[in-house]
């Protein structure tokens, strides 16, 4: 007996890869009645993988340079870090949330493609959830050297003045500027860096971008992640209100009111939302064609 191309196309993969009996009925009540849940705990996974990797690789470049500890971490590294975590998120949990991971994604979800408004701000608390864990994860494995960087820090009598920049450890958790910044030069870098990463996520994730395939796609957006990153972000960067929410309730909770982040922490949590959503205006005003192949 043949099997025809048709037939192919539609086996399921237990037909190929038989699962125990266990998680089998767990996969269809799943399926049936916590799919909603599951959801939730993809996008904060995603936010999760995406946050570990790149405040990982911050935490080893920020305390190798307090504590003179030579070739521990660069911004290339930094940049690389989110990259891969951006692609380990989509391949992790694309299949199950389809991969938003971002606060203005899912906001552009609602507004253009009929999102129900609940569900996408169950969606943006789990994509808090996740980075705000990620944090607070890499805090505990990097505990011992960043007592032994604020002790530094302390010691040499500039404490007060690093500790909550980009520089010092609370900078590993927080997002913020370096001190004297024009806060208006900084939303600028913001908002073009927001958009140029909006127009990539739309472009690359376009049925009918034949340039962007399934395999493609998710180094296509991590690249754009990783362009921005080794560019722009010593002028201040956020791209993603998850990561920067997250970031900085883990480091309230880490380091008291302190960490707050001042008047630039609107501008972090904020910016990245009407960019998107500008971002996507200008995609299908422009370049957005319905009438392509695919």
């Amino acid at each position: 007996m043949t099997v025809t191309e048709q037939e192919r196309e539609h086996i399921a993969v237990y037909e190929v890869v038989p699962r125990p009996d266990v998680f089998s009925l767990w996969e269809r009540r799943r399926n049936r009645q916590l799919h909603w849940f599951v959801e939730l705990v993809a996008e904060a996974t995603g936010t999760f993988l995406y946050t570990f990797a790149g405040a990982g690789a911050t935490a080893a470049y920020v305390l190798g340079n307090i504590l003179q500890l030579p070739g521990l971490g660069s911004v290339l590294q930094i940049g690389i870090a989110y990259a891969v975590g951006i692609a380990l998120a989509m391949a992790v949990c694309l299949s199950t949330s389809h991969g938003q991971f971002n606060p203005g994604i899912t906001i552009h979800a609602v507004v253009f493609h009929g999102l129900p408004p609940l569900k996408a701000f169950r969606y943006i608390i789990a994509q808090i959830f996740g980075a705000y864990i990620a944090c607070l994860l890499v805090y505990i494995q990097y505990k011992q050297l960043i007592h032994a960087a604020v002790d530094a820090l302390k010691a040499k009598g500039v404490y007060d003045t690093t500790m909550f920049t980009p520089s010092g450890p609370g900078g590993i958790f927080g997002l913020y500027v370096n001190p004297g910044s024009n806060l208006g030069y900084v939303l600028v870098n913001e908002f073009v860096c927001d958009f140029v990463l909006g127009l990539v996520i739309f472009a690359s994730t376009e049925p009918g971008n034949n340039l962007s395939t399934p395999t493609t796609m998710p180094w296509l957006i991590s690249l754009a992640y990783g362009v921005v990153v080794w560019g722009y972000a010593p002028i201040g960067l956020a791209a993603n209100s998850a990561r920067d929410l997250g970031g900085r309730f883990a480091a309230l909770t880490l380091f008291g009111r302190a960490a707050s982040g001042g008047n630039y922490a609107a501008l972090a949590s904020l910016t990245n939302i009407p960019a998107t959503l500008l971002a996507g205006v200008f995609y299908e005003l422009v370049f957005n064609d319905s009438t392509r192949s695919t």
